[in-house]
């Protein structure tokens, strides 16, 4: 019976088969098939691009009783370090070096050892290489090596911290280069490629897809975001579209171990184009400044004084800076600078730093209800340029309002040493001023559009307010200000 059964199966399976070969069999291969000749194949990018890729690898010269540990030697922790804590690796304590310190040092000779690895791009024949700023910094000597395994010594010609590229350059002729593209026309969703020299690994290619556009991750950079695997060592490689150009520069990853995880940042290429005369001109970036500390304005701010969600909101300004001069305000909501719509905080330093310190414009701003034109003369970034924080002192406290403040009088050494021409500070909260985060030693500068000069006049102004609509406070915290949106009730509880 059972060999009967087999027969009898194997029978029915072979007809079945044969009739259904032409149908089930032969179209899922040919569908595949076309499947696979569908996928994109980026040899011939890579051997377009490849040889215009170099390896950058850098030293540090160093006495050899100084504070340096096994660690320090390893170009890829060096790398890895520098990248994602922004600092150079800590020198670590030498258990064998000379317990003469600094004084036996001195006439101990330097030696070179490895400080860093990365990778660049050619993209000029006579020898100009970009990179990132990160990967030359602090370097003694700058080794390049392109992929034909010629080395040379590369010269630092400019560099930018702030976008975190460099120009370098080094001396030879007729060389292979890169064809540069156009960042802005990038899509979500398109190929890309990386080429660089992760951990070492020289020419090592890497493919993935764009996965946003202009990641808000910096103070004048838009950044492209991929999913591309870039590891340490990658930074200042090309990020290449499927025409073979590049299209931005490999400058970070969002990792907590280190180690690729899908998630990848590379400066728009046609931002660094902007800063090239610069570097090879005058060796730096000159970008124009405002002098004022800014954020976002938030959706308690925009509801509290019923203005859409956008624009810069000031927090505070830099004394003697440009926009003193010009007469902005903390609290004011910069809407335009130089007829430019600034629809978020982001916006405002990349149109100013775009332009040229010396520069006439017009400041477009909200303030108490209404929009105002500021002319100003644009500045000179500083990246040094801070504003010191003030200490709030204690004074005579008065009873709680029906905000839940109880608030004084500033004298006029206060205002002096604050800066400011009006105000009251806050003694004590409870209530809705308490819910709301404000807390004793905040300055109220204004309620409602109207400058506080006193304790009287601000507290007279508060049991006018309708307990049925919000109102909201200009409040001063630390040299930054924000709107404050309160409901006064009954007891100010």
């Amino acid at each position: 019976m059972r060999a009967y059964s087999h027969r009898l199966v194997s029978t029915i399976l072979a007809t079945a088969f044969v009739g259904l070969a032409p149908s089930l069999l032969v179209t899922p291969l040919a569908a595949h098939a076309a499947e696979v000749r569908d996928l994109p194949d980026f040899a011939d990018l890579v051997e377009k691009v490849g040889p215009a890729v170099v390896n950058i690898r850098t030293t540090q010269k160093v006495r050899p009783n100084s504070q340096m540990g096994g660690p320090q030697d390893d170009e890829d922790m060096q790398e890895l370090f520098k990248r994602f804590f922004g600092i150079p690796m800590p020198q670590m304590p030498n258990p064998n070096r000379n317990p003469g310190g600094n004084q036996n040092r001195k006439n101990v000779p330097e030696r070179e050892v490895p400080r860093g690895v990365g990778s660049g791009f050619i993209f000029s024949a006579d020898g100009y290489i970009l990179t990132n700023a990160h990967v030359v910094e602090g370097a003694s000597e700058i080794y390049v090596t392109l992929t034909d395994k010629r080395e040379f010594k590369g010269k630092v010609i400019g560099s930018d911290k702030r976008t975190d590229v460099a120009l370098i350059k080094i001396e030879a002729n007729s060389l292979p280069k890169v064809a540069v593209g156009s960042s802005k026309d990038i899509r979500v969703g398109q190929w890309v490629l990386a080429i660089g020299s992760p951990f070492g690994l020289e020419n090592t290619v890497t493919k993935g897809i764009v996965s946003a556009k202009s990641r808000d991750t910096g103070d004048y950079l838009p950044l492209i975001q991929t999913d591309v695997a870039v590891n340490p060592g990658n930074s200042g490689g090309p990020l290449i579209n499927m025409k073979g150009e590049v299209i931005g520069i490999n400058n970070q990853i969002l990792s907590q171990s280190g180690g690729s995880i899908g998630i990848s940042f590379a400066i728009p290429i046609d931002e660094v184009m902007r800063e090239i005369d610069q570097l090879k001109a005058t060796g730096k970036i000159t970008r124009g400044r405002l002098g004022v500390e800014i954020s976002e304005v938030s959706k308690e701010e925009s509801d509290a004084i019923n203005l859409p969600k956008k624009g810069a909101m000031v927090r505070r300004i830099e004394k003697g800076a440009p926009a003193e001069k010009a007469g902005v305000q903390a609290g004011d909501i910069i809407l335009k600078f130089d007829g430019k719509a600034i629809e978020k905080s982001s916006d405002l330093p990349r149109v100013v730093g775009e332009t040229k310190p010396g520069t006439k414009s017009t400041l477009q701003v909200w303030r108490k209800g209404a929009i105002r034109e500021l002319p100003i003369t644009v500045g000179e970034a500083d990246p040094d340029t801070k504003v010191a924080a003030k200490e709030e002192e204690a004074s005579k406290p008065t009873n709680l309002n029906s905000l839940g403040l109880s608030v004084s009088n500033l004298g006029d050494d206060k205002r002096k040493e604050l800066g400011v021409a009006n105000g009251v500070l806050v003694e004590d909260v409870d209530g809705a001023a308490e819910a709301a985060g404000l807390r004793p030693g905040d300055i109220i500068l204004g309620l409602n559009n109207v400058d506080i000069t006193s304790a009287k006049q601000f507290n007279d102004l508060v049991a006018k307010l309708d307990t049925k609509k919000q109102s909201f406070v200009l409040v001063r915290r630390d040299d930054t200000v924000r709107y404050i949106a309160l409901r006064a009730t009954a007891s100010g509880k």
